[in-house]
């Protein structure tokens, strides 16, 4: 059984309110906005277009911030047992909201979503750009983790 959670709030900026909400997105809508963050780069340019249709389709936990246009300028994507676990799997922000609290917002709405920090361990790979964000946030490097990865791809360059 696949459980879903329901969420909407406003997010206030300084002369802007963005409306955060649990919601899925079209792979198009998604692309678009991969363009305009640093978030693309962490994906393979190998059969890009029907790999990011999987991704937002299957995604437990789907956070999204549109602006007053409703352009997508964030998301949070995570997938969580609501019991012990939430891996992050995506967090972009935008380039012109970058700095504004928002990816911090979207991370710690999913993961109250998912259980909460007394309950549930927030795990994510993060790329060297974002370890700062992450650290600043309050996580750290973690030992234990085990990868397994023989995907051979090239890095998605947004053009």
């Amino acid at each position: 059984m696949c459980v879903t959670v329901q969420y909407h709030r406003e997010f206030h900026l300084p002369g802007e309110t963005l409306a955060i909400k649990q919601e899925l997105v079209s792979p198009e809508e998604y692309i678009d906005f991969l363009k305009r963050t640093d978030l693309g780069s962490q994906y393979p340019k190998e059969d890009f277009t029907h790999r990011i249709a999987d991704l937002v389709r299957n995604v437990q936990i789907s956070l999204i911030a549109r602006d007053k246009a409703s352009r997508v300028v964030g998301a949070c994507f995570g997938l969580t047992d609501f019991s012990y676990w939430l891996f992050i799997t995506d967090l972009g922000v935008d380039r012109a909201y970058v700095r504004s609290g928002l990816g911090r917002e979207l991370m710690r709405v999913a993961h109250d979503l998912s259980g909460g920090e007394r309950k549930i361990i927030l795990l994510t790979y993060a790329n060297a750009l974002a370890v700062p964000f992450y650290e600043k946030i309050g996580m750290s490097h973690a030992e234990s983790v085990m990868v397994k990865d023989a995907v051979d791809w090239t890095s998605f360059t947004v053009e």
